[in-house]
C-alpha cells in the first residue's frame, strides 16, 4: 500500500481485549442504553462516556485494549505511549484515563 507523501514501512495495530473496566463513579458522566432506547443489543452498554477514567485494579497487567462497552477507546499503557512517541508515530492522540 501507497500512502501519498509517507515513506513506509506501516504498522497496523488490531486490539481485540475488551476489559471492564471504566470507572463510572470517577468519570465526568456515563449514560448507558436503556430498553426505552430500542437498541436491545446494546442495553447495559454505554452510550456515552466523558471525562472517562479507568479502574487500574481491573487492568491489571494489560499493554493495549479496548474497554468494555465502549470500544471507542483504545487503551495503551505508559510504556506503550512513549514507544510511540519515540518512533513519531502519526495520527494519534493521547489523553490520561
Amino acid at each position: 500500500m501507497d500512502v501519498q507523501g509517507h515513506a513506509g514501512p506501516y504498522s497496523i495495530l488490531v486490539a481485540t481485549r475488551l476489559i471492564r473496566c471504566i470507572d463510572d463513579d470517577a468519570s465526568d458522566e456515563v449514560i448507558r442504553w436503556t430498553p426505552q432506547d430500542g437498541r436491545p443489543e446494546r442495553v447495559g452498554q454505554y452510550r456515552d462516556v466523558d471525562g472517562m477514567r479507568i479502574d487500574p485494579a481491573q487492568v491489571g497487567d494489560a499493554q493495549v485494549f479496548r474497554t468494555w462497552g465502549w470500544s471507542i477507546a483504545l487503551i495503551v499503557s505508559e510504556d506503550i505511549k512513549l514507544a510511540l512517541e519515540r518512533v513519531r508515530a502519526t495520527g494519534i492522540r493521547f489523553t490520561e484515563v
